[in-house]
């Protein structure tokens, strides 16, 4: 596989310009039919994502807390899909995947800063949940306009911070090669492999950060649907207690499906694993997982069916009036 060019480093070390990813497969024909169903993917998650963020904007039922962390998610899908995937798609169409070290570097941090601030997002719909089931009567009190947009802030404000301070810690290490990585977009791990020095205190300061980015959310996010499967259980009311239920499995899977990638990815730094693992995982994550976001969200929701009907007869009336 070729090799890009590199420049002298202090002393015996070298400065790498760019890096070539090995990608998902070296077959042609598998190129071709992945490249098929990831363009696929991309575009309906894309598609999926923004009639989301369409409908909460146009239908005022939709203005409320919940949708409003909805719609952040639904934005932060299609910014981070868009941080990897056309890159992808255009290496499977070269045959191979060239990118220079600094666009390297700053794919890994807007990525990385998206993944955290899902993280966070999905903690703050989950206390979101815990005070309109558990404590309805002063739920609108509570979870006020400005309260929820501090959450959501937050989430972006914090993530974006955490991960920069992560990305910080990780360019002050020097960087001698190899010029290949075996993936398929630049994460924080495989970037640390190209490093020519002991890596043992930043690898400490992402774990320590990924406590405070992923464990800690978690956690919050376990005792809240805890306490809220609680109340529900207690529910005297059939349909209340269906609703709470459908609501919180939704959110439920989308946590199973966002955690359990991300603990697999990265919260095993320095554990040795089949150097393949990571591609699998990040394509179900990030292939998949924002795709079935949009999906799992909306299947079951009478709202968003109602504000799609509603959008729908607007759009058919406008035409009969013209």
């Amino acid at each position: 596989m070729p090799r890009l060019q590199s420049k002298t480093w202090s002393g015996n070390h070298t400065s790498i310009t760019g890096i070539v990813f090995v990608g998902l497969s070296n077959d042609q024909r598998m190129q071709i039919a992945l490249f098929v169903v990831i363009f696929t993917t991309y575009i309906l998650t894309m598609l999926g994502n923004l009639l989301i963020t369409i409908l909460v904007q146009s239908d005022s039922r939709l203005h409320t807390p919940m949708y409003f962390f909805l719609t952040n998610l639904s934005v932060l899908e299609m910014g981070f899909v868009t941080s990897i995937v056309p890159q992808t798609l255009t290496h499977l169409l070269a045959g191979n995947g060239k990118i220079s070290f600094k666009r390297c570097i700053t794919q890994m941090y807007f990525t990385c800063s998206l993944g955290c601030t899902e993280g966070l997002l999905l903690a703050a719909m989950a206390y979101d949940r815990y005070l309109a089931i558990c404590y309805p009567l002063v739920y609108a009190v509570t979870m006020n306009r400005r309260r929820y947009l501090m959450l959501g802030a937050a989430s972006w404000l914090g993530a974006f911070l955490i991960s920069g301070i992560i990305t910080a810690f990780i360019m002050r290490l020097p960087f001698c090669g190899p010029h290949d990585i075996n993936h398929f977009f630049c994460e924080f791990e495989m970037v640390l492999r190209l490093a020519c020095m002991d890596t043992h205190f930043t690898e400490t300061i992402i774990l320590g950060s990924g406590v405070i980015i992923l464990l800690a959310p978690f956690t919050a996010i376990l005792i809240s649907y805890g306490l809220v499967m609680m109340t529900v259980v207690d529910m005297k009311s059939g349909a209340g207690r269906s609703k709470a239920f459908s609501t919180c499995a939704s959110h439920l899977m989308v946590v199973v499906m966002f955690y359990g990638c991300l603990i697999a990815l990265y919260m095993r730094v320095r554990s040795p694993r089949d150097p393949s693992f990571d591609k699998y995982v990040s394509i179900f994550y990030v292939v998949i997982t924002p795709l079935l976001n949009p999906v799992i969200y909306t299947l079951r929701n009478k709202d968003v069916h109602a504000a799609v009907a509603k959008a729908l007869q607007r759009k058919v009336l406008s035409r009969r009036a013209d």
